[in-house]
């Protein structure tokens, strides 16, 4: 601001920029729809629309320029909420072929939404391993241990990897995940007990991912205790037990990658499978 220009005369940012300032603030989601190409050369091209997902049920900021327009980019951009796609194109007429001036139009959908996060329960070598890894790819991470020697700031140079001395597990671990949107949550403690505490203070959360380090047998029990402390089935199988993709890690290292490649793998709606395989049929 000049030293000239009150703060009355300081203009305001337009609501779609308010919009997507709004949403990264709340930690929702939205989609901003862009008309990037009309028929005719409409000059309406450029225009936004902003839809806001979770928590505030697809209200809508701005306009392509036709009602019955946005009301079926709208009802586009809820379905692709629903999904993991961040950014696509879609003519018109791929998703309301009934809007018969629009049917050529292209449009522009992009998912907003904060950096993804990884809450970490365990800040051993595994854990540790895992949250440089996922700074490392752009995620904001957070490493939580009841040992304070292990979540010291003089082990860790990355400045995205939030350190949690834990008093209680399962109140660390509450506050980390929040409501849990938006957020993976890898647990590789030491022990069953410390496993139990995690995962028992976040089952019942909608967090994206959720994996428990051991072989089948550890994880079998610890799950079966959940279960009979009346945790939901449908909870239950979302939990990737033992966690990870299979991709023969010895090293905690390698078992790390394997958990991160699984936690993308989910992200993405990937198969974890090789890419070459086809080859090979």
């Amino acid at each position: 601001m000049s030293p000239s220009e009150s703060p009355e005369s300081k203009p305001e940012a337009d609501p779609i920029t308010s919009g997507i300032l709004q949403t990264l603030e709340d930690g929702s989601i939205a989609i901003v729809a862009t008309l990037i190409e009309a028929a005719n050369g409409d000059a309406r091209v450029g225009a936004k629309l902003l839809i806001r997902g979770f928590p505030v049920d697809n209200k809508t900021v701005g306009s392509l320029g036709n009602r019955d327009l946005d009301q079926a980019v709208a009802a586009q951009a809820a379905r692709l909420l629903e999904s993991n796609v961040e950014t696509r194109v879609f003519q018109v007429k791929d998703f309301a072929p009934s809007l018969s001036d629009w049917r050529e139009a292209r449009i522009l959908f992009e998912r907003i939404q904060r950096e993804p996060r990884l809450v970490i329960c365990g800040a051993g070598h595994v854990g540790a391993s895992l949250a440089s890894i996922a700074s490392l790819m752009g995620y904001r991470a957070t490493l939580i241990d009841d040992r304070a020697e292990f979540v010291n700031p003089e082990l860790f140079r990355e400045k995205n990897i939030e350190l949690v001395s834990a008093e209680k597990w399962s109140e660390a671990v509450t506050a980390a995940v929040g409501d849990g949107h938006g957020v993976s949550m890898a647990i590789v403690t030491r022990g069953h007990s410390e496993d139990e505490q995690c995962l028992r203070a976040i089952i019942a959360t909608d967090v994206d991912y959720i994996g428990l380090i051991g072989s089948k047998r550890r994880t079998n029990i610890v799950l079966q205790r959940l279960r009979e402390e009346g945790a939901a089935e449908d909870r239950l199988k979302k939990v990737h037990a033992p966690v990870g993709l299979d991709i023969g890690a010895i090293t905690p290292e390698e078992v790390a990658l394997a958990i991160m490649a699984e936690i993308v793998a989910v992200r993405r709606g990937g198969e974890g499978g090789s890419l070459s395989a086809w080859r090979r049929q």
